[in-house]
């Protein structure tokens, strides 16, 4: 070894030695600084949607593909036969009012109760579209909230998952499911809420006469182990029910057979 080649090395491990690394007890004790003035409406819950062959993303995103699960706040796209790990932690159905795609701000006219009687006021056109006297279409739309599951850093985001025309049975299913669990107390059988444990969502192809689309594939994977990550599906549950987390669907643009309401 040279003179000149062990001044550097020597530098260069000098240097080494001075990089600090953040410690993460120092980031937890000032996880609440900086949001103090943030609210739930100053916030964007990110959508997780299944891309269409003519979702915009696929001109935009390195690799996306059709079939792949994009999410609208991160804009990743996760792989659909790998799939994505989340917890449900709230439910909610509602009878959404859209104008036609292209027209208005791209945000729904209305956002009516299932109680409503909205749907009584309708017509059924040649596209299978619930249509208001207005020109405005009704769309039935279930609404999963979700934690989404970081595999790999063990961390978590809020999120939400659409599911409307023929994914409302997938959206059924997946109720069903949750439903049906039961484990034994010290009481007896109970059902568990559904943010006890994890679901695995994957996309697969489907069709349908002449119309091809990917869908849903939902399954249960495991109980939740971390007390702290079952207690941020709670939270997330009772910001919800309170109506603190109100979402509001931007259109989606993309051509998808999915949206016709075909069965």
């Amino acid at each position: 070894m040279t003179e000149t080649t062990a001044k550097t090395n020597a530098v260069a491990t000098k240097k080494e030695s001075n990089v600090v690394t953040l410690n993460t007890s120092l980031l937890e004790m000032d996880q609440d600084m900086g949001f103090k003035n943030m609210e739930a409406d100053d916030l964007a819950l990110p959508f997780l949607k299944i891309l269409a062959k003519m979702s915009g993303e696929i001109d935009e995103i390195e690799g996306a593909k059709a079939g792949m699960i994009f999410n609208t706040v991160t804009r990743e796209v996760y792989s659909g036969s790998q799939g994505i790990l989340v917890i449900p932690c709230a439910y909610e159905r509602k009878l959404i009012e859209w104008e036609d795609r292209g027209q208005g701000n791209g945000y729904p006219v209305m956002m009516h109760p299932v109680s409503s009687d909205i749907l009584s006021k309708t017509v059924r056109d040649k596209d299978n579209k619930d249509r208001l006297e207005s020109g405005n279409y009704i769309e039935n739309t279930a609404h999963h909230y979700v934690l989404l599951l970081d595999e790999k850093s063990g961390g978590f985001q809020n999120a939400l998952v659409t599911m409307k025309g023929t994914q409302l049975k997938k959206s059924r299913k997946w109720n069903s499911l949750m439903a049906s669990l039961r484990l034994q107390g010290k009481n007896g059988p109970f059902t568990p809420p559904p943010f006890a444990y994890t679901y695995r969502l994957k996309t697969v192809e489907e069709s349908k006469d002449s119309y091809k689309w990917h869908g849903w594939d939902i399954t249960r994977e495991e109980q939740v182990k971390d007390p702290s990550l079952y207690d941020s599906a709670k939270k997330f549950y009772t910001s919800v029910v309170k109506g603190e987390i109100q979402a509001q669907p931007m259109a989606d643009n993309d051509t998808n057979e999915v949206d016709k309401d075909i069965f």
